[in-house]
């Protein structure tokens, strides 16, 4: 019996060899055909799978769920994201091989979905970049990669009739091993027979390591190839762009705009550490040179605007504050930026406006839509259709070519980037991308402060100590700040000068520390006269309010 054992153990040692091959022909089936379909892509100009299926996620995910992502993950919910698309097809293709051992045609079908899913993705997708067909092609490819992937996985582990009707019939030998095989000892003489680790029936060794090898090259090859060929336009393209001198310049910076204190937010916001909220995967690379902007809807004549349209018309140059409407109270999605751009009142006013329209449709590249009142447009505010940021082309992050900058509003409804259609339409006839999901449809911006020095739970020397921050209330103006230490007396903080009414205002606070642990918390006054109410609400539907405040241990 101690050979009965020995010859089970190695079956079963066989058996479990096979399924892991199988599982390994079936992830590097799914990655040879991603990886394809990715370069496809590239080449295409079409939808990514990896993203489209993504961005479906995104797309149809709670909003509880996005709430959660934004305030806890920030821009690494994108990377994360992806990450979680691949490990979820990873699995699923693991265990679409493993199953192939057995159920051929089961992992067939898995692989098929998987394909599928892809094309599916892509179909239903919000983008408009490229045609119908240019969009589904890198899916198609995916599917039939990944599908003769598989096939030629199941036929190197024995298994030569996958897709044949009917009962499935067992691995076929091939004639060499038939031939060499001996004939099945009786029962009786088992435990005289040698224990021998010979290949399981029907499986192709030679053919098994040669198509897993061309799977993984496959994929390998293609995942790094769409890195090299894809991106869309090349940075080099941006960088050569030259944004003509604005025919209204912003003013200088009056003497004292930023305060000296060391942790404070700078006044105008590198381009590198400005916020970036938005539903993309992956950003946008638009050829200016094929950029278009649709001007159209309840207007009297219709306008298609070229990049170099927008350039040979008089810019307007504009320090202005952005907050997006996700930052929670104290949060760090604001930031302050010089914008140069043409007036978006003045396309407006040359297409015509009929009578009965209230709002504006914009469209970005990717199909987001956003809703903007037509009156924040035409109210005199700087309202632009940005094409530069602190000096330079937009970054790629932030629009390029092109995006709509509004003073006053939460980017939900007015920041349009990558914008390409641009709709004169009314509120009762259209629902924006995230008034669907729960927003409110009109958005001004609440006046809000925040402490960035000392920040929260920070070791303070005892003795005199200074607190500042940042305080915004975009068309209102920051008119003075109070700071209260503990429950004490609310008291005046030094307001730093104040460039606009569209742009953030710094402030600092000397205050005497003493020993033990303090509650700092900060309160602005708007030019309205308002006082930023201490009423705590959560950024859905319209932002965020209450008061910021921080402890510190002083020592």
């Amino acid at each position: 019996m101690t050979k009965t054992r020995a010859r089970q153990a190695a079956t079963a040692g066989h058996s479990r060899r096979r399924v892991a091959q199988g599982a390994l022909g079936g992830l590097l089936a799914a990655g040879a055909g991603l990886g394809l379909g990715e370069l496809t892509a590239a080449l295409a100009g079409g939808t990514s799978p990896v993203v489209g299926v993504g961005t479906q996620l995104i797309d149809r995910a709670p909003s509880a769920a996005k709430d959660w992502a934004v305030k806890n993950l920030g821009t690494a919910d994108k990377p994360i994201l992806i990450g979680t698309v691949l490990l979820a097809v990873a699995v699923f293709a693991l265990l679409a091989g493993s199953f192939g051992v057995r159920r051929p045609r089961l992992a067939f079908a898995m692989t098929v979905v998987l394909g599928l899913a892809a094309i599916l993705a892509a179909a239903s997708g919000r983008s408009l970049a490229g045609s119908l067909f240019t969009r589904l092609l890198p899916g198609f490819v995916t599917l039939l990669v990944a599908s003769i992937g598989i096939l030629l996985v199941l036929r190197a582990l024995g298994h030569r009739r996958v897709l044949a009707f009917g009962k499935h019939s067992p691995p076929a030998e091939s004639p060499s091993v038939a031939e060499d095989r001996p004939t099945r000892p009786d029962t009786a003489d088992l435990d005289d027979a040698p224990v021998e680790a010979a290949a399981p029936e029907g499986f192709d060794r030679r053919g098994f390591l040669a198509t897993t090898m061309a799977l993984g090259v496959a994929g390998v090859g293609g995942f790094g190839a769409s890195r090299l060929v894809g991106g869309g336009t090349d940075e080099s393209v941006r960088a050569g762009i030259r944004i003509p001198q604005p025919a209204s310049a912003a003013p200088p910076l009056p003497a004292g705009v930023s305060v000296d204190v060391e942790g404070v937010s700078r006044f105008v916001t590198p381009n590198k550490s400005f916020y970036r909220v938005d539903t993309l995967l992956t950003v946008p690379k638009v050829d200016p040179r094929d950029w278009e902007l649709r001007v159209h809807g309840m207007v009297d004549r219709e306008l298609r605007l070229s990049f170099a349209d927008l350039l040979g018309r008089p810019l307007v140059e504009r320090d202005i504050t952005l907050t997006c409407v996700s930052n929670e109270v104290g949060g760090p999605y604001v930031g302050n930026a010089r914008w140069i751009g043409v007036p978006i009142a003045a396309i407006l006013a040359e297409a015509g406006v009929r009578s009965g329209a209230d709002a504006i449709k914009s469209t970005s590249v990717d199909g987001l839509t956003i809703g903007t009142p037509l009156a924040a447009l035409t109210d005199g505010r700087d309202a632009l259709f940005a094409l530069a940021m602190n000096g330079e082309p937009l970054p790629f992050d932030h629009g390029f070519p092109v995006r709509m900058v509004v003073p006053g509003l939460y980017g939900y409804v007015s920041a349009t980037k990558w914008i390409v259609d641009f709709e004169v339409t009314r509120f009762a006839d259209f629902t924006a991308y995230w008034t669907e999901r729960d927003w409110a449809v009109e958005a001004p911006i609440k006046t809000s402060s925040r402490i960035d020095v000392p920040k929260a739970f920070a070791t303070v020397k005892a003795g005199p100590a200074v607190a500042a921050g940042v305080a915004w209330s975009q068309r209102r103006g920051i008119t003075k700040i109070e700071v209260q230490v503990d429950d004490g007396e609310w008291q005046p903080a030094k307001l730093a000068a104040e460039d606009s009414i569209d742009t953030w205002r710094q402030w600092t606070f000397q205050w005497n520390a003493t020993p033990g642990n303090h509650k700092l918390t900060v309160r602005a006054t708007d030019g309205d006269g308002q006082v930023q109410t201490a009423d705590r609400a959560r950024p859905r539907p319209n932002g965020s309010s209450g008061w910021h405040n921080v402890v510190v241990m002083v020592e």
